[in-house]
C-alpha cells in the first residue's frame, strides 16, 4: 500500500515539474502549453495510472524471463506509449477524415506491424508469447473508433474481442509453464490483467463511445504524395492501416478469395437481397504465392443459402473471424491447416473435418461440435456446449469455460485428447485432464463390462 502511495506522488511530482518547463512527457517539446495542458488532463493521468498498476507487472516478469519475451515486452511498451501521445494529440485536434486518420494512426500502426513481424518466420520456443503480445495489441485500435457506421465494435467490447483472440495463445502459456517456470505464468496472467479488466475498465471511465476529439483543434491531413510525371498515372490512393484492426497484413490485389472481416449494416449478410457471398477481410500476404491455396482447391469463407457458414482450405491464415451468425446457422470447417478461426456468436453446429494444426475458437453452440478426422487441433468454447465429439482424431485440446464443465464430451478412434478446465479461481492455474484412450473389457455376468486402463507410475 505504501509502495504505490509513493508511487502515485512521484508521478505527482513529474507532473508538477513538466508543467513548470512547459513540456510534459511524452509530448514533443514544440507542442508547448497546449500539450502539456492536455497530458495533465484526468484521463491522461488514468492512463498512466493504468501503466503504472498493470503493465509494470508485465514489465517486471519480462525481465525475469529475458529474451525474446522481454524484446517483446518492451514493444508492448512502444505501442501503448504510442497510444498515450495519440490520446493527447486527440484533445488537440479535430476529428479526421480516414485519409486524416490513417495518417493520424500511423506511430500505433507501425509498432503493431513490429510486433507482427516478430511472430513471422522460424516459430520461436517463445512464439506464444510473442502471438498473444502482437494479438493483443490489436485492442488498441478502439481509438480509431468513429461512430457505429465505421464498422467496429464500441470501444469496450473491440477490447474484449481482441483480448479474447490473444488469450489462445495466452492460455497454451498457461499451460506449457503451469509447473515448470512461475515467471512466465505471472507474465501471462499480468498481461490479460493489463487488458482485462486494464484497459477495458480505462475505455469504459474514459472513452465509451471513443476518443473526444477537439471542436477547434487543429486539422489532421493525410501525407502529401509524390507529384505524377506528366506521362504517369496519377498514383492510386493509400490503402487503410489494415494492422491496427487486424494481425495480418493487408491482402494481395491478386487474391480473389476473402475471409470476414467488420462490416456496416447494410454489408451484412442477414441485411443483403440475396442471403449468399462471400464477405471480405485482410488475408495474409504470404511469402510464397501459393501458401493460402491447398491442393484441395480456393479457401473459402463464405456464408451458403443463408443456412451454412463454409470454411474450406485456410493455410496459416492466423485471423479468421465470423460474427455475423445466429443460432439457426452451422459451421463447417473443411482441409485447413495452420490456421485460427473465431466464431463470435451463437450456432447451432460446429463441424471440423480433415483439418490439421488448427485453432477454433467459440462462444456458444446449441446442438454439438464435432471434431472429425483431424490432427493437432485446439478447440475453446468461451460460453456453453451440450455436446462435444472428437472421432478418428490424433491430437486434441479441449479448452471448457466454467459455463462449459457440464458438457457431455464422446470419444471414438481418437489418441491424445486433453481437456483443460478453468481453476476454482481467476488466479487459479488451469486443470488439465488425459482422456483414456485405452480400455479394458471383461465379460462378466453375461455382458461386457468396460473400464479404462489406468497406469501407475512408480
Amino acid at each position: 500500500m505504501e509502495e504505490k502511495l509513493i508511487e502515485r506522488l512521484e508521478s505527482a511530482v513529474k507532473r508538477l515539474e513538466a508543467l513548470s518547463t512547459g513540456i510534459g512527457p511524452g509530448v514533443p517539446p514544440e507542442s508547448g502549453g497546449d500539450a502539456t495542458a492536455a497530458a495533465l488532463d484526468p484521463s491522461i493521468v488514468a492512463f498512466d495510472d493504468l501503466m503504472a498498476q498493470y503493465f509494470s507487472r508485465v514489465s517486471a516478469a519480462a525481465e525475469k524471463i529475458g529474451g525474446q519475451v522481454l524484446d517483446v515486452t518492451k514493444v508492448l511498451a512502444e505501442a501503448f506509449s504510442a497510444q498515450k501521445e495519440l490520446l493527447v494529440k486527440v484533445k488537440q485536434s479535430q476529428k479526421p477524415d480516414m485519409a486524416g486518420l490513417a495518417e493520424f494512426l500511423k506511430p500505433l500502426n507501425n509498432v503493431i506491424m513490429k510486433a507482427n513481424a516478430m511472430t513471422e518466420g522460424r516459430r520461436s520456443d517463445f512464439f506464444n508469447h510473442l502471438k498473444t503480445a502482437a494479438d493483443s495489441l490489436t485492442a488498441l485500435a478502439w481509438i480509431a473508433f468513429t461512430g457505429k457506421e465505421c464498422g467496429m465494435s464500441m470501444p469496450i467490447a473491440h477490447v474484449e474481442e481482441s483480448w479474447q483472440m490473444a488469450e489462445f495463445y495466452n492460455n497454451k502459456i498457461l499451460v506449457q509453464y503451469k509447473s515448470k517456470d512461475p515467471n512466465h505464468v505471472e507474465w501471462a496472467k499480468a498481461l490479460k490483467e493489463l487488458y482485462v479488466p486494464g484497459l477495458r475498465d480505462y475505455v469504459k471511465s474514459q472513452y465509451p463511445l471513443g476518443p473526444v476529439w477537439s471542436a477547434t483543434g487543429k486539422t489532421t491531413v493525410s501525407a502529401p504524395s509524390k507529384a505524377p510525371t506528366p506521362n504517369s498515372p496519377a498514383p492510386p490512393p493509400p490503402p487503410p492501416p489494415a494492422s491496427l484492426f487486424s494481425s495480418e497484413s493487408p491482402q494481395s490485389s491478386s487474391s480473389h478469395t476473402k475471409g470476414l472481416r467488420k462490416v456496416t449494416d447494410n454489408m451484412k449478410t442477414k441485411n443483403r437481397a440475396d442471403r449468399t457471398g462471400i464477405v471480405g477481410a485482410n488475408e495474409k500476404e504470404s511469402h510464397a504465392s501459393t501458401r493460402s491455396f491447398s491442393k484441395a482447391g480456393p479457401p473459402k469463407l463464405e456464408l451458403q443459402v443463408g443456412r451454412k457458414w463454409v470454411v474450406e482450405n485456410q493455410i496459416g491464415r492466423k485471423n479468421l473471424v465470423i460474427d455475423d451468425c445466429d443460432a439457426k446457422q452451422s459451421v463447417y470447417v473443411f482441409g485447413c491447416k495452420d490456421s485460427v478461426l473465431q466464431i463470435q456468436g451463437k450456432v447451432n453446429n460446429i463441424t471440423v473435418d480433415k483439418c490439421t494444426k488448427m485453432g477454433i475458437v467459440f462462444t456458444d453452440v446449441v446442438a454439438a461440435c464435432e471434431i472429425v478426422n483431424c490432427n493437432g487441433v485446439e478447440v475453446q468454447c468461451q460460453g456453453s456446449a451440450p455436446t462435444i465429439s472428437v472421432d478418428n482424431t490424433a491430437g486434441c485440446q479441449l479448452y471448457l469455460s466454467k459455463s462449459s464443465l457440464e458438457t457431455s464430451i464422446t470419444t471414438a478412434k481418437s489418441s491424445e485428447i486433453n481437456v483443460l478446465v478453468p481453476g476454482a479461481g481467476p488466479d487459479d492455474d488451469w486443470g488439465e485432464h488425459a482422456l483414456p484412450q485405452q480400455f479394458v473389457h471383461v465379460y462378466k455376468d453375461g455382458q461386457f463390462v468396460t473400464t479404462p486402463v489406468s497406469h501407475s507410475g512408480g
